[in-house]
């Protein structure tokens, strides 16, 4: 069974002391939710293997009973209506977002303080377009291993607002960290003085995990 990592305990963490607003994922492994972020700070916007449903009736099933059956080389066929098949509730190419996704980002981003971005390419839209979407004075944090979703020139020269502005001589507000994700979140969590903290929940979750294992 995968775990999550420091990013997501991090997060975690952010929740538990009444600073996370919310947390938008691309990621379908539902490890957020093995991590502990309640299901209402989350905005799984490809979707999540952690439940499916009947593309018929539109029963719904868990991950585990979905796992049963895929690790048994069997479709999973509904149990309710006898006749549809079980999809896992992952978003494909060219499907829409789910609903939360647009809900929450009308109200969200007008509230949005400090934006942090782990570990994402920033292009694939509209997800890529939420970094736009803070106040314009609103802090943008990205830790990643290279500079992405950058205002073009051509953007700036026409005066178009949206990406991230990290070398500009003018810029007050985009910082980019170099690096691994789990490091960078530990740094921040080490400089707000939660460092053993983290480290402490990481330690005690993963050993449950461990243990339900057995």
């Amino acid at each position: 069974m995968f775990k999550p990592t420091v990013c997501h305990y991090f997060i975690r963490l952010l929740n538990e002391k009444g600073l996370l607003l919310r947390h938008y994922t691309q990621n379908v492994d539902s490890l957020e939710r093995v991590a502990g972020i309640p299901e209402d700070k989350l905005v799984e916007a490809h979707g999540t293997f952690f439940t499916g449903h009947c593309l018929r009736c539109r029963a719904e099933y868990s991950l585990e009973w979905m796992k049963e059956r895929i690790f048994k080389d069997e479709v999973p066929k509904c149990e309710k209506c006898n006749k549809g098949v079980v999809k896992p509730d992952i978003i494909f190419f060219g499907e829409n977002l789910p609903e939360k996704f647009y809900d929450c980002v009308d109200k969200d981003f007008k509230q949005c303080d400090l934006l942090i971005i782990l570990g994402s390419s920033l292009v694939v839209h509209p997800f890529a377009g939420l970094i736009s979407m803070p106040p314009s004075k609103t802090p943008r944090l990205l830790i990643n291993r290279k500079k992405v979703g950058q205002r073009t020139g051509i953007m700036a020269m026409i005066g178009l607002p949206g990406g991230l502005d990290f070398d500009r001589k003018d810029n007050t507000r985009d910082v980019f960290w170099s690096g691994d994700c789990d490091d960078g979140c530990q740094l921040l969590a080490d400089k707000l003085g939660w460092g053993e903290e983290l480290k402490k929940l990481v330690q005690e979750e993963h050993q449950k995990i461990e243990k339900n294992k057995l």
